[in-house]
């Protein structure tokens, strides 16, 4: 099985040879992709990858009703006119990973219907969480603090949030943490989610 959404997002599935067909049929000239362990030389000989080394992406599941909220800090949705604030807050946050990251394209996700939270300290932004809903689950696309404010549970203010959110509708909650990062990690669990499985993850332009 192959997904692929706003084209250049990609998710791979299936065995090897499965896996070879779909990217031999992919004609993308820029992706961000994630895969098993075992696709990664497939994807390498078609792709180069563009951040500084590949990653393992862990997806990390929570079930309505195991929740453990931590909401200790001020959370409030983000509208249409935050998008400026919300791209800058990302960049900030991790310039590799979102440093193309644009209001554009922030509020391009809310019309198709992104939830946005965050926390603003002296009336600047400092901490930001997306999710948005599948037919079967919410995802948390994005959780990102400032550097100069980690560490404080804003993140799992955040998170606690939209998973409130999730759950008013579906019973499913996911979401996507780089496997090296044992911080969001810890955050994450803390608000109950439990790591599922551990993807291959790359950004890469055609060869």
């Amino acid at each position: 099985m192959m997904l692929v959404y706003n084209e250049r997002i990609v998710q791979l599935r299936g065995s090897k040879k499965t896996a070879q067909v779909f990217l031999e049929r992919l004609r993308l000239d820029k992706i961000e992709i994630q895969s098993p362990r075992n696709h990664k030389q497939l994807i390498l000989k078609r792709y180069k990858q563009t951040l500084r080394q590949d990653h393992e992406m862990m997806l990390m599941v929570l079930q309505k009703g195991e929740e453990e909220p931590h909401t200790k800090h001020p959370v409030f949705e983000l509208d249409a006119a935050y998008s400026e604030k919300i791209a800058t807050t990302m960049r900030d946050a991790d310039p590799e990973y979102w440093g193309d990251v644009t209001g554009e394209r922030i509020l391009e996700g809310m019309n198709k219907g992104a939830d946005w939270f965050g926390i603003e300290v002296n009336e600047n932004l400092v901490s930001i969480g997306m999710s948005r809903l599948t037919e079967w689950a919410g995802v948390v696309g994005v959780a990102a603090t400032h550097e100069e404010h980690r560490n404080r549970g804003y993140a799992t203010s955040i998170v606690s949030r939209l998973v409130e959110e999730i759950f008013k509708r579906l019973s499913l909650a996911m979401i996507y943490v780089l496997a090296d990062n044992p911080p969001a990690i810890r955050a994450y669990k803390k608000v109950g989610f439990r790591p599922y499985k551990t993807y291959f993850f790359m950004r890469g332009e055609r060869r």
